[in-house]
């Protein structure tokens, strides 16, 4: 009898990595991307913050009047046909108010988050980088502007201006900066004793290329949070401006101003005041939302992202 013999196949280094897949390397913006998109609210709360912004941009193209067009036949008129959301005492078209009202707090809101966030990366960074003099003269200046009461100077400049949102944009910004200022300050002290701030320093590299190169994008997640943080506490702040009178004034319109003129009829036009009111709601929640996800994406230590 002859017995078959069974050849094998040789086992080695190849078979074995032929069983075993390679796992496919993920960037970094693919990971935050993946823990993001698994935080339901945050990418509800992005899907919310673009419809508004198409509703800003492309919402005045429907507008049968203008904001400042005055239609005498409907005065403090409710939604209607001719009118969607209602029209004010004097006949105002209050669809195409919000909309204005909506694309005015969107430009105040986006320049003052980017101005402050801007601003308080470099100054805080620098102080952190340089040290010495520049380092306790920046730190007194913040401190300073820190107890300074603010909402005086908001109020003086609005004043002066006429209400005009450039100009309040600009004064939110010089408002708004040396909080975040003095945070990037704290944590960029630890930056500037790391390993590749030091060789850069010793190749000749210029300090504020240091800055800016170097040190700047190792805090890039803080400035993100912050940005959209910026956001929703800027809307914040020029909505209590013009709802107290010291914000954007008419023939301008912000959400704002709209819903303080809109909270002395909301008894007798209703619709005055919530229209402009849901799009305020809509737009700091969204913001909040998107905030907070992106702080759950970028902390590593953070669970609510899930695995990526």
């Amino acid at each position: 009898m002859s017995t078959a013999s069974t050849v094998q196949p040789p086992v080695g280094p190849e078979t074995t990595a032929t069983r075993i897949p390679r796992r496919k390397r993920v960037s970094g913006f693919q990971l935050y991307y993946r823990r993001f998109v698994r935080n339901r609210p945050a990418v509800v709360g992005v899907f919310i913050f673009i419809a508004l912004v198409l509703f800003a941009v492309i919402g005045p193209f429907f507008a049968k009047y203008d904001h400042i067009e005055l239609d005498f036949l409907n005065l403090g008129t409710p939604p209607s046909a001719e009118h969607w959301f209602g029209t004010s005492s004097a006949g105002n078209d209050n669809y195409a108010q919000v909309v204005i009202g909506l694309q005015r707090s969107l430009m105040i809101a986006l320049a003052v988050s980017i101005g402050t966030t801007v601003i308080s990366a470099v100054v805080g960074t620098a102080a952190a980088y340089f040290g010495g003099m520049f380092e306790r003269v920046t730190l007194l200046i913040i401190h300073f502007l820190m107890v300074v009461p603010t909402f005086l100077i908001l109020a003086l400049v609005s004043n002066s201006a006429g209400g005009d949102w450039r100009v309040i944009s600009l004064a939110l910004i010089f408002t708004g900066w040396f909080f975040t200022a003095r945070v990037i300050w704290t944590m960029s002290l630890s930056l500037r004793e790391r390993e590749f701030v030091h060789a850069a320093r010793y190749m000749g590299v210029r300090g504020m290329t240091i800055v800016m190169r170097h040190m700047l994008p190792n805090i890039g997640s803080l400035l993100v949070i912050n940005f959209a943080f910026g956001v929703v506490s800027a809307v914040m702040a020029e909505t209590g401006l013009s709802f107290i009178g010291f914000g954007v004034k008419i023939p301008d319109v912000s959400l704002g101003s709209l819903i303080g003129s809109g909270a002395n009829t909301i008894t007798s036009a209703p619709w005055l005041f919530y229209f402009p009111a849901g799009a305020l709601t809509l737009l700091t929640v969204s913001m909040a939302l998107v905030a907070d996800g992106l702080r759950d994406a970028l902390d590593p230590t953070s669970a609510a992202g899930g695995r990526a």
